[in-house]
């Protein structure tokens, strides 16, 4: 979610740009003050107007005089006053996302009457848990937007690579002994030890593109990209009727022309279902011979399969052997009285570590956690 912040502050920059509105309105606010609205806003939250208008109110004015004047400024920074009981309260003016991508806050002009002050109410939390196939065409391009900025990390295991560390430890570094010996004539005072490195494991992403998962397959390649683009070590494959590769194609900067360039390498878009077919095909060509080992494969599949289930059944299993975790992403999961009862589904599960929802934003989080687990 982008929200306005300086430093660790959650709406500093709302509570910035209303400062200035007011200070222009003819009321002193001084600096501190600042920095407490900041704080306060960041307790309040930026979701309800009032809210905000009235914590804005308790930290600005130092008296009842001063009400009028504060209410003129909240009006001009934000376009607009009403009135919300007795108290009047600005209409504040939402800045949704370009259909580019662009960032919202940049490049916009000032807001009337106040210099600089870009404000915005991000819709990031309505949106948070809203089914990704429910989503308007208008709300689909911001959920895009928050998306291709994710970034997912992964989780991290030992390396046989050893690196110099300040701690004592069981590897001894004797090159850098030696030399240090040199300086206290020959005695070794001063020992080095190196360490084990970490390192992120490889992420193997399998997204199934069928007809039944479109809804869901047009927020997922967007996650697939934000993921690909993050770091080095994560592949990305669609499965349909057949398996294909899209990490190249991912791999660009621009987000629109990266999943452009996968979309028309994809052939079988919103077709059939043949998941035991890709997942073997994978396993062949790609993951027993090493893309697989050691990593974090993610499914993202319904489960709805036209081809065998003991196929498929027995290509996870097949995965799972090589694999340090899989994990299957199911946006059905959150559906009321959900049971993984479709024979594909049923097939696969027994044969993976971890089982969570994908539906909305707010599951996302759900999928990069596992990622680092």
């Amino acid at each position: 979610m982008r929200s306005a912040t300086i430093g660790r502050v959650p709406g500093a920059e709302v509570a910035v740009g209303l400062v200035r509105a007011v200070r222009a309105a003819g009321l002193a606010v001084p600096v501190d003050r600042t920095i407490l609205l900041a704080e306060a806003l960041a307790a309040t939250g930026l979701d309800d107007r009032e809210r905000v208008f009235v914590a804005g109110r308790a930290v600005c004015c130092s008296g009842p005089d001063q009400f009028a004047a504060y209410a003129a400024g909240f009006a001009a920074a934000f376009g607009g006053a009403k009135t919300v009981g007795s108290a009047p309260v600005a209409r504040l003016r939402t800045l949704d996302h370009d259909s580019d991508g662009a960032d919202p806050l940049e490049d916009r002009p000032a807001t009337v009457g106040v210099p600089n002050a870009a404000l915005r109410w991000s819709r990031a939390e309505v949106l948070r848990d809203r089914d990704f196939a429910s989503l308007t065409a208008e709300e689909l391009a911001e959920v895009r937007w928050l998306v291709d900025r994710m970034r997912p990390v992964g989780a991290t295991r030992r390396s046989r690579r050893l690196v110099r560390t300040a701690r004592v430890g069981r590897h001894p570094d004797l090159r850098a002994t030696a030399r240090r010996a040199v300086r206290t004539g020959g005695e070794t005072v001063h020992r080095a030890y190196r360490r084990p490195s970490v390192r992120v494991r490889r992420i193997v992403l399998l997204l199934d593109v069928s007809g039944s998962m479109e809804p869901y397959a047009r927020a997922y390649v967007r996650f697939l990209r934000a993921a690909v683009s993050s770091r080095a070590g994560v592949e990305a494959f669609v499965l349909g009727t057949r398996l294909t590769r899209i990490t190249r194609e991912l791999a660009g900067h621009d987000p629109d022309r990266a999943v452009a360039a996968a979309a028309a390498r994809v052939v079988d878009w919103s077709g059939g279902t043949r998941l035991g077919d890709g997942v073997r095909t994978f396993n062949d060509d790609w993951g027993v011979r090493g893309l697989a080992r050691g990593a974090v494969v993610v499914v993202v599949s319904d489960g709805w399969d036209r081809g065998d289930p003991e196929r498929l059944g027995a290509e996870m299993a097949r995965l799972r052997r090589v694999a340090h975790r899989v994990v299957w992403v199911n946006p059905l999961k959150a559906t009321e009285g959900y049971a993984p009862t479709a024979a594909g589904m049923a097939a696969a599960l027994p044969h993976c570590d971890g089982f969570v929802e994908g539906h909305s934003l707010g599951a996302l989080e759900a999928v990069i956690a596992a990622l680092g687990d």
